[in-house]
């Protein structure tokens, strides 16, 4: 990988610089939400609230309204496309994504209800069509309103919609492309069926697992790269052997780094400082969760403690994890306390408030930064 003369920047830490410019944490931003979920494919998604900057810190408009009303008019759907677990993806992406991923979700999903909560098969497909029936009558149902709806219609079945049935049983629905989230209401999260949101479908026996492969590498490489094939296959839930032919289908640049393989679109940034240089995320940013074999590239000097995750913010800086956060809210303000993981220089830690100011203003309130020493 090309270096500056003088440059001490390792192989590993340079591939994660160069990934925060692919993913449009640095620049060149991209104009607004709906460009930022085009990009990187999907994005996850699991707390609206704090999964909204995920989206909007990559823009240069980083308003609020902009993805709320993406998702208000359907052009952006927040579903389970991936591992399975909550995305943003575009209205046009659905399809052809679930079409490759679905059979893997499904089945964890389905394995889940069955074995694990022990909804009988029967009941599964009992359930499925009262769904399908009540989204059909009155589509954008909150889950309150999915649960009512499916007791009144099948009584002797309420009490399997305690705890985690229903949403597992939806997750099933979205895998099998029968239902998707739909627009929001009242801030809550609503569900209609595939037909009235998303429309278009590949029959599952005409899906080209091959050439849907090749299609989510490239996508995902022009959004996440360099990345792995490890990387890939976690990402996208593909099989190893699956997410290396696709890589190699995609028609991708490919860099060996340390002994291991990086795919990418595009060249290696310059190495030469990179703006913003430091960023306030959550551990469920694309940053970090849109990688498992090569995800650790955030912490070169090892300062970060592995395993379970201690804290959902994370602090980047010149695209290392140095710090974790969190945040207390009044009405008016939001106080960041960020816990470094190392000692911050007065350059790095004036960085980092800065960041947590960026953040503020998108939030709408005052900010205020504490930065632990010690």
């Amino acid at each position: 990988m090309p270096r500056r003369t003088g440059s001490t920047a390792s192989p590993g830490s340079a591939l994660a610089r160069w990934r925060l410019r692919t993913q449009r944490l640095t620049g060149p931003h991209v104009d607004d939400a709906a460009a930022v979920v085009d990009h990187l494919l999907a994005v996850q998604a699991e707390n609206p609230a704090r999964t909204a900057w995920a989206v909007a810190s990559r823009t240069t408009r980083r308003d609020p309204d902009d993805l709320t009303q993406l998702l208000a008019s359907g052009r952006v759907l927040r579903t389970h496309v991936l591992r399975p677990t909550w995305h943003y993806v575009a209205r046009d992406d659905a399809d052809r994504l679930l079409a490759l991923t679905g059979p893997s979700i499904r089945t964890v999903s389905l394995r889940m209800l069955t074995t694990d909560l022990g909804v009988p098969v029967r009941d599964v497909e009992r359930l499925t069509g009262a769904l399908l029936d009540l989204l059909e009558e009155s589509p954008a149902r909150t889950r309150p309103e999915v649960a009512a709806g499916l007791a009144a219609r099948l009584p002797d079945l309420a009490d399997d919609l305690r705890g985690q049935v229903l949403g597992t049983l939806l997750q099933v629905a979205e895998a099998d492309r029968l239902v998707v989230g739909g627009p929001p209401r009242g801030g809550e999260h609503t569900w209609s069926t595939w037909g009235q949101v998303v429309r278009a479908r590949v029959p599952a026996d005409e899906v080209d697992r091959a050439e849907l492969g090749a299609w989510v590498a490239r996508r995902y490489v022009a959004g996440h790269g360099p990345a792995t094939a490890g990387d890939l296959a976690y990402w996208a839930t593909l099989r190893p052997t699956e997410a290396r032919t696709a890589l190699e289908a995609g028609d991708l640049r490919r860099t060996e780094v340390d002994g291991r393989a990086y795919w990418h679109l595009d060249e290696p940034p310059a190495d030469e400082p990179a703006q913003p240089r430091a960023h306030l995320l959550q551990v469920l940013d694309e940053t970090y969760r849109g990688f498992q074999e090569s995800r650790w590239l955030l912490d070169e000097r090892g300062v970060v403690p592995r395993g379970r995750e201690r804290s959902l913010g994370m602090v980047l800086l010149d695209g290392q994890l140095v710090a974790s956060w969190r945040d207390r809210r009044t009405a008016s303000t939001v106080r960041f306390e960020v816990s470094p993981h190392r000692a911050l220089a007065a350059a790095e830690v004036a960085a980092v408030e800065e960041a947590a100011q960026r953040y503020a203003a998108f939030l709408g309130l005052a900010g205020k930064v504490s930065v632990a020493t010690g």
